[in-house]
């Protein structure tokens, strides 16, 4: 089954998904459009990592189908087989957190070793490509460098140049600068902008309010596992008609 909108990259619809008694995400649906940025926020709880988690295969939603580039890619109720989710992971990349840096391997070899197991690319083609990569993120100083060597923000940019080696069609982000010194964040955020401003599809749950203005073409506010406000960052950002989100806006911003 396809989707027959062409200018798509992701569609995901009716994702729901239950831990136990409690569920989490109660119908969650969203389609993005080839080199859309989507800012996801809402208070803390309230689904938002668990859901792009089921957009690339980390969580396996209850109900739900997801679409890629038109391409039925998950159905929840017939499951897809393990090569797909493999390949969907391929192609829909993530950058967690946490860094989840090998820890005995060079920035370098970071970056290097997803392409060679999984597009089997030759040890000189993938240090060239990555090499290419970790300069666009501002370390080809650094790619000798274990993660250990590396600030926060550094490890981070590494990561993002390893989801970037596997020229993935989107990239998630799931709150990339929370494990960051404050100070780190920008250098994090500058290089996110970047690929927004090159085209990437990217969804980002944040609760960089500021960058979520700048970057992002449309915010989605996520509370208690629904989408309770999609639009532009003026709409949602500036001066929210829902109370929920003038609430959340309001207490980001200070304002009591």
């Amino acid at each position: 089954m396809t989707n027959p909108s062409t200018d798509l990259a992701l569609s995901a619809h009716n994702i729901r998904k239950s831990y136990g008694d409690k569920e989490i995400l109660r119908g969650i649906s969203v389609d993005v459009r080839k080199g859309e940025h989507i800012a996801i926020i809402g208070p803390s709880g309230s689904g938002k990592s668990t859901f792009i988690r089921c957009l690339n295969a980390l969580e396996a939603p209850d109900a739900g189908t997801i679409d890629l580039q038109g391409e039925r890619v998950f159905d929840a109720d017939r499951r897809t087989p393990v090569a797909s989710v493999r390949e969907l992971r391929r192609r829909v990349g993530m950058v967690f957190q946490s860094f989840n840096l090998f820890a005995t391997h060079t920035a370098l070899e970071n970056v290097s070793l997803a392409q060679r197991r999984v597009l089997g690319r030759d040890k000189a083609q993938a240090a060239a490509r990555s090499e290419e990569l970790l300069d666009r993120v501002g370390l080809k100083e650094h790619m000798l460098k274990l993660p250990r060597q590396l600030s926060g923000g550094q490890q981070q940019r590494v990561a993002i140049a390893r989801s970037l080696a596997l020229d993935p069609e989107v990239i998630l982000f799931d709150e990339p600068t929370s494990a960051i010194d404050p100070e780190m964040r920008v250098e994090v955020l500058k290089v996110m902008k970047e690929l927004a401003e090159g085209g990437m599809t990217m969804l980002m749950v944040t609760h960089e309010i500021q960058f979520a203005r700048e970057a992002a073409d449309r915010v989605m506010f996520i509370a208690d596992g629904e989408v309770v406000g999609l639009g532009t960052p003026e709409a949602l950002l500036e001066d929210p008609e829902h109370e929920r989100i003038r609430r959340f806006v309001n207490a980001l911003n200070g304002v009591v």
